[in-house]
């Protein structure tokens, strides 16, 4: 039988050095592995975590803060984040700031008040974060939004340009491009199926197709309010499947789109035949439904990269941001789900 296989204890307070003496490394590249940097090449990488795991080393970010100035660590605030948009900026943001050797501490508010939001700083600014990117406050303002002052900031919200840098999607001229492709179809006026009203994004492009049929000289039908959720589109159209003059509709994400297209299917209305959809967002499913959805694209991973370097730039560089707001394009990607009205 053979005799078990003892594994070395963890050390109680194992330092740095003790660390690059196992790996075989220096204690500078177990420093660059702590703060997840990626010149570190991955046998390196691995063979330093590994060397971390067995010796039950901890990088101290107390430390790291005396030494460098920095924690390492950036604070995300969300709301709501089972919604495409939410959840999306969430994940460019974690992955732009790992690859500046950051990590992210996440707090997904339950409202978007400025109180609840304002009551989220507070406990992410003792946690020891060099910046804070806040998703979509939503009811929030400039004036109510309570932050610490001199922390660095990105908000990805265009109503607080000229207080703090932002970065936002172009959420009006996307409308306009799902509105104006429907209309240069022939069809005569487009529905539109809305996202809830406390939904900036939601209201800019419900702003986007108001102003792009009352451009066109075309008559605005009433908008249909939904929630984000297929169920809020299924429900939508159910409504719009009776209305026999209903041959386009724009429904403001792709979930609502995929609702509303099932509903439209078992009220016996072919798509595109007798009514053409578009949706938004283009999530991963949406070239997979059927028919395959006609989308406005968002470029959330360049969302993230931009809400990071906004704050890398007060970090690093000590710059003082205020009045910068950078609009993220969007692209209308066609599919089979739109087509000339009958």
């Amino acid at each position: 039988m053979n005799a078990p296989v003892r594994r070395p204890k963890p050390r109680a307070g194992a330092s740095m050095a003790d660390v690059a003496a196992l790996a075989g490394v220096s204690a500078q590249t177990v420093s660059r592995v702590s703060m997840g940097a990626s010149n570190v090449r991955d046998e390196t990488r691995d063979r330093v975590l590994a060397a971390m795991q067995q010796l039950g080393y901890s990088p101290n970010s107390a430390a790291r803060a005396l030494r460098y100035g920095q924690y390492g660590t950036f604070g995300v605030i969300a709301h709501r984040l089972a919604r495409t948009g939410e959840s999306r900026t969430v994940e460019a943001v974690v992955e732009a700031a790992r690859d500046h050797g950051y990590t992210v501490t996440l707090v997904d508010v339950e409202s978007p008040s400025s109180d609840d939001v304002s009551a989220a700083v507070a406990r992410l600014s003792h946690q020891a974060i060099d910046g804070l990117v806040i998703i979509r406050a939503e009811t929030a303002t400039p004036d109510s939004l309570l932050l610490p002052p001199r922390l660095p900031v990105a908000v990805s919200d265009s109503r607080f340009v000229g207080h703090h840098p932002a970065v936002g999607t172009d959420q009006t001229g996307g409308a306009q491009r799902a509105v104006e492709h429907l209309l240069g179809l022939g069809h005569r006026t487009v529905h539109h199926v809305t996202g809830p009203e406390d939904s900036r994004p939601a209201l800019q492009r419900a702003e986007g197709w108001r102003a792009t049929l009352t451009a066109a000289g075309r008559d605005v039908p009433p908008p249909v309010t939904g929630d984000w959720s297929a169920g809020s589109g299924y429900a939508a159209g159910r409504a719009l499947a009776t209305q026999s003059e209903v041959t386009a509709v724009f429904c403001a994400n792709d979930e609502m789109a995929a609702g509303l297209i099932h509903a439209l299917h078992e009220a016996g209305r072919d798509v595109p035949g007798d009514v053409s959809v578009v949706g938004f967002d283009d999530i991963l499913l949406a070239e997979h439904l059927w028919p395959p959805l006609t989308t406005v694209a968002q470029d959330f991973a360049a969302v993230g990269r931009e809400l990071v370097d906004l704050l890398m730039r007060q970090v690093r560089d000590g710059e003082v941001l205020t009045d910068v707001h950078t609009l993220v394009p969007v692209r209308l990607v066609v599919r089979a789900s739109t087509a000339p009205p009958r």
